[in-house]
């Protein structure tokens, strides 16, 4: 069961109200900490952090005008995934500071991920938000992905692999989890990736406006953890 950390100093501006000064844009607020209370207001707020690009610029805040939402029945499996994925051993939270290490290296273009958000995260998943889904092959992690488990919110993060359909076939393991239990609440879980890229709109990933979402994020929120994070 997740621990409550102590809640945070900051107000988180309401994302509502589209004539609010730097809510018509993506990035809505800047400054802050890390601090889990901060994190899991921000998740709760429909935010989520990024760094700047110096380590010594401010936190960078984001509500997507429009949203990147995976539908738990519209991911796109084709049948190469299918096969690839009888290969593969899913794990949850067996080495989550791993996966993170393996999201964050520098040899990835575009990474983002500095030594400030690996220490939030881990700090958050020692208090049982914050998970990873794991591919494994022949003892080895071949990939996996890392979010935040808000009631039946799951907050994608990033996701990295090693062997080729690994970080794919997390998130197929990702989506069955989420896709267990009682159907009413299955329907109304939230599996939210920030933006929609090429690459996961080919995997099933639409966009959802900003209204909408904080529509579905209020109700998934209401929700029980699915079993698997609610260790």
């Amino acid at each position: 069961m997740p621990r409550e950390p102590e809640p945070t100093r900051w107000v988180f501006a309401d994302l509502r109200d589209p004539q609010a000064d730097g809510l018509l844009d993506d990035l809505v607020a800047m400054g802050a900490d890390l601090e889990p209370g901060t994190l899991l207001a921000a998740y709760r707020h429909g935010l989520f952090p990024m760094p700047g690009e110096s380590p010594h610029d401010p936190m960078l805040w984001f509500s997507p005008v429009e949203r990147g939402v995976l539908p738990l029945d519209g991911l796109k499996v084709s049948r190469s995934l299918r096969r690839s994925a009888r290969d593969f051993e899913i794990r949850i939270d067996t080495a989550f500071e791993d996966v993170v290490a393996g999201c964050a290296d520098p040899r990835r273009p575009q990474g983002w991920i500095d030594p400030r958000i690996t220490a939030a995260y881990v700090a958050l998943h020692r208090l049982g938000w914050a998970h990873s889904v794991e591919a494994w092959r022949d003892g080895r992690l071949a990939g996996g992905l890392y979010g935040v488990a808000i009631g039946g919110l799951f907050a994608g993060e990033s996701m990295f692999h090693r062997e080729r359909d690994a970080s794919k076939v997390a998130l197929l393991g990702l989506v069955e989890v989420l896709r267990e239990g009682d159907p009413d609440v299955v329907g109304r879980r939230l599996l939210d990736v920030q933006w929609q890229t090429p690459h996961l709109a080919s995997l099933g990933v639409v966009e959802v406006p900003r209204a909408g979402y904080l529509d579905r994020l209020e109700r998934a929120l209401s929700l029980p953890l699915p079993a698997a994070f609610d260790g």
